[in-house]
């Protein structure tokens, strides 16, 4: 028991030693070659305490009466391979320990900032969105203001229906997601508010598949494409063209829009709003999962947006 007593200070200083200067000073700074050599150090200087507490016990306490001494301290190698155990298994538990906790602050970093991005990407989605809002108003409000000056009968009619849209607007846009029947709905609106305004000289086609009550999709992504194919279409032949088709197959959904145009693609980018806003969007919600093409091919300006998966949507 007494010789023990000798070698507890040994081990609690050899361990705090090891703990809390070897491994966090060259260990976890990745120190490997520093780390062995004074590891090495130290086993020397431990070997060489272990052999003065043995003879200076033997000397001063036992009269160099060897019979006397426990078995244990008899042995120099097992008392050292003892004194390293120790240290070895608290060292261990210890550099569990510091593994946790930095997989724990890497986790909560990590999650702070994908908190972070995802806050980011809802503000800029929050802000294309709201990019719409003034553009689709404003050629509203030109129609109706036309139709006003003309006192004509139609405009309590082209109110309403405008009513309606910024009902859909105001109220449905800021969610991440609609019912795609329901943005058809009010694509179709909008298609007979440009009927009233264009009146003899537009001929529309829209053709649309049975759609479910359970797709969605995210509010405002389809209007632009037609809002752009009315406002910036050309009139070929005494009139404006516009083709529209919506195809949904279980989950994989095809809308094209097809208007006659006399220009070329860089004009209608650079009249239209909303290719990149459209595209900015796409990326936020539908990224790696989807496919928008537009081309201009013997006057006519083609629009094609696939959605492989319209059911997976990022901010939903």
């Amino acid at each position: 028991m007494w010789f023990s007593g000798f070698l507890l200070p040994l081990t609690a200083s050899l361990t705090y030693f090891t703990v809390y200067f070897l491994i966090p000073r060259f260990l976890l700074n990745k120190k490997y070659l520093h780390f062995i050599l004074y590891s090495f150090y130290t086993f020397v200087v431990a070997s060489y305490i272990i052999a003065i507490i043995i003879y200076g016990c033997l000397i001063f306490l036992l009269d160099f009466n060897i019979d006397r001494m426990p078995p244990m301290s008899k042995n120099f190698f097992f008392i050292l391979v003892l004194l390293f155990l120790v240290v070895g298994v608290v060292s261990s538990i210890s550099i569990l320990n510091h593994n946790f906790t930095t997989i724990s602050r890497n986790k909560e970093l990590q999650n702070k900032i994908l908190a972070t991005q995802l806050q980011l990407k809802d503000q800029e989605l929050h802000y294309l969105k709201r990019q719409i809002h003034p553009h689709f108003l404003f050629n509203t409000l030109n129609t109706i203001y036309g139709f006003a000056l003309k006192q004509s009968k139609q405009t309590p009619e082209i109110i309403l229906k405008l009513s309606n849209l910024l009902d859909y607007i105001l109220y449905q846009v800021s969610k991440p997601r609609v019912s795609l029947k329901e943005e058809v709905l009010h694509i179709q609106e909008y298609i007979e508010l440009e009927k009233i305004r264009f009146e003899d000289t537009l001929k529309v086609t829209f053709s649309c598949d049975e759609i479910n009550n359970e797709t969605q999709i995210a509010p405002m992504l389809l209007i632009p494409f037609i809002e752009n194919a009315f406002k910036h279409g050309s009139i070929v032949d005494d009139y404006l063209n516009i083709d529209i088709k919506i195809h949904l197959q279980d989950e994989s959904f095809d809308f094209a829009v097809i208007n006659s145009f006399t220009g070329n693609n860089k004009d209608y980018n650079e009249k239209g709003i909303g290719i990149e806003n459209i595209r900015k969007r796409l990326d936020l919600n539908y990224s790696n999962n989807y496919k928008l093409e537009h081309i201009t091919v013997d006057n006519k300006y083609n629009v094609h947006l696939s959605i492989f998966n319209i059911n997976k949507i990022r901010n939903a």
